[in-house]
């Protein structure tokens, strides 16, 4: 999501969106407050009295561009851990299954030994160590009770929860009735200071079932992450972000461990609490189930740049399925000045069916079912890809699709956009802010992102201004020095007719 976007309308307007009785900025600074704990923690409750519940939102500035090397998917695997409990929670006896499960990372460790030796590998060794791992699940799987922490939260009015990773952080989020705050706060803190990984290699599995559904089975899929690794030479924006098929496989709960110890501390994270609450009242509970956890050092940022690209690169899977085209143009990360500016493009590429993509491939070429330009792919943390994509209809090819699209933006390094379109870009950020802060889980969203990405929520309003100074000069500029051969990279699906079997393939007689 784009939450530059969301900027234009509060002041413009007259309004700060934190609730509907808020008719400036200043009015919403006085119902949100900041309070960074002592362990670094950050915390942000935002008083919005319209309706007797809350939202939150808790995000962890960790994606799977965190991933350790050799462990595509690590990331991920905590969105599916997200509700399996706490030493409290889901457990009939943790102390006992403490020790159940110590013992079943030393059976996968010495499985894992065996497995990933090149030479000298021993098939019945192997086998049996297989299953004292399994041995070892099973009798930790007696403890376990299951589905407890979402039932526990789903039974005192929980709604929507949820939990997803991005490559750029993970988050989650549910709503709950005002009067159950403190039992969020417990819940919350319990999962961030004491999770267990239990189920770990069960919820593995999951994620293999996930990467077969999402990629391995979907032609789309593949080659999206084709055109991503493809993309990237450097930079881990280029891997998978569910995570490669070998490495998901061999992925140990002990690494989770160790991966939640370096990236879940509490100056990594930020919560927003946005609902009918007083921050009088609701600070002092979540510091009582917040300021407890361990503080921890705030992870050293990634060093890793993207080299520049300087020669075109191209990816063709050919195969008896839907035709595909999707290019993509490197781009700096959200700090750029000209970031707005990638908004606005977005915006008159591909905002509806006045935008230029759908106005050109769509109605008037017939060429495409639809057709799209977006910033910030795969992530926005750092450097990532401007991209377009459409779907051609049948009889026209990705090739026509491609040729289409570079008309478009050679017309836009050549022409000035009309003030139509740049009034529209800036009328719909006014509307996108509206629509972003309608509801609690919206702002909650927004005012976590901002923070983590700024260090500051104010941000949300002081971007307004570049917003309303994008000009028409301003997307000449940024069009031509991105959207250059040298800086492209482009995959495609092309159709090919399926293979008959040979009589010889078939077998038998005639």
């Amino acid at each position: 999501m784009r939450l530059r976007r969301v900027l234009t309308a509060a002041l413009s307007l007259g309004l700060a969106a934190c609730a509907a009785h808020a008719q400036d900025l200043a009015s919403f600074e006085k119902r949100t407050h900041v309070k960074v704990l002592p362990n670094g923690l950050t915390l942000i409750v935002c008083e919005r009295p319209e309706a007797p519940v809350f939202s939150f939102y808790t995000l962890v500035d960790a994606g799977s561009a965190d991933d350790p090397l050799g462990d595509s998917g690590l990331a991920h695997m905590f969105e599916h851990m997200a509700f399996k409990g706490s030493q409290q929670i889901g457990t009939t006896n943790y102390p006992a299954e403490k020790i159940a499960l110590a013992k079943v990372e030393q059976a996968y460790a010495a499985y894992d030994d065996e497995y990933r030796k090149r030479v000298g590998q021993d098939a019945q060794k192997l086998a049996s160590l297989k299953k004292a791992f399994e041995d070892a699940q099973e009798a930790a799987q007696k403890y376990v009770i299951p589905n407890q922490f979402s039932e526990i939260a789903e039974q005192n009015g929980a709604v929507d929860i949820n939990a997803s990773t991005g490559e750029d952080s993970t988050q989650y989020f549910w709503s709950m009735p005002s009067n159950r705050l403190e039992l969020w706060a417990y819940l919350e803190s319990q999962r961030i200071s004491h999770p267990v990984q239990r189920e770990f290699y069960k919820e593995r599995d999951v994620v293999q079932e996930e990467r077969r559904m999402r990629i391995d089975s979907s032609p789309v899929g593949r080659m999206v992450e084709q055109f991503l690794a493809t993309a990237y030479v450097a930079h881990p924006y280029g891997r998978s972000g569910v995570g490669w098929e070998s490495e998901i496989s061999q992925v140990s709960a002990t690494e989770a461990e160790a991966f939640h110890k370096k990236y879940y501390v509490p100056s990594n994270i930020v919560i927003a609490v946005v609902g009918d609450l007083k921050a009088s009242e609701t600070m002092p509970v979540l510091e009582k189930y917040f300021a407890p956890i361990p503080a921890g050092p705030k992870p050293i940022p990634m060093t890793t740049v993207e080299p520049p690209q300087f020669a075109e690169k191209s990816v063709v899977i050919r195969e008896a399925t839907q035709p595909f085209y999707i290019e993509g143009y490197h781009r700096p990360d959200y700090r750029d000045p000209d970031d707005s500016v990638y908004d606005a493009i977005t915006d008159i590429f591909s905002n509806g069916r006045t935008a230029r993509l759908y106005r050109s491939l769509v109605r008037d070429q017939r060429i495409a079912a639809t057709a799209e330009g977006f910033s910030g792919f795969p992530g926005y943390k750092f450097p990532g890809l401007f991209a377009f994509y459409a779907v051609p209809l049948p009889g026209h090819t990705p090739d026509e699709i491609s040729a289409s699209i570079h008309k478009e933006l050679d017309r836009l390094k050549s022409e000035d956009v009309t003030d139509d379109e740049l009034t529209r870009f800036k009328t719909r950020a006014r509307a996108d802010l509206l629509r972003g802060l309608a509801d609690n889980d919206g702002l909650a969203h927004q005012l976590a992102e901002y923070q983590t990405r700024y260090g500051d929520w104010r941000q949300l309003f002081r971007d307004l201004d570049k917003i309303n100074a994008v000009s028409k000069a301003d997307i000449r500029r940024v069009a031509n020095k991105i959207f250059v051969e040298s800086n492209r990279t482009s995959a495609r699906i092309e159709y090919v007719a399926p293979q008959k079997p040979s009589k010889d393939s078939q077998g038998g007689a005639e």
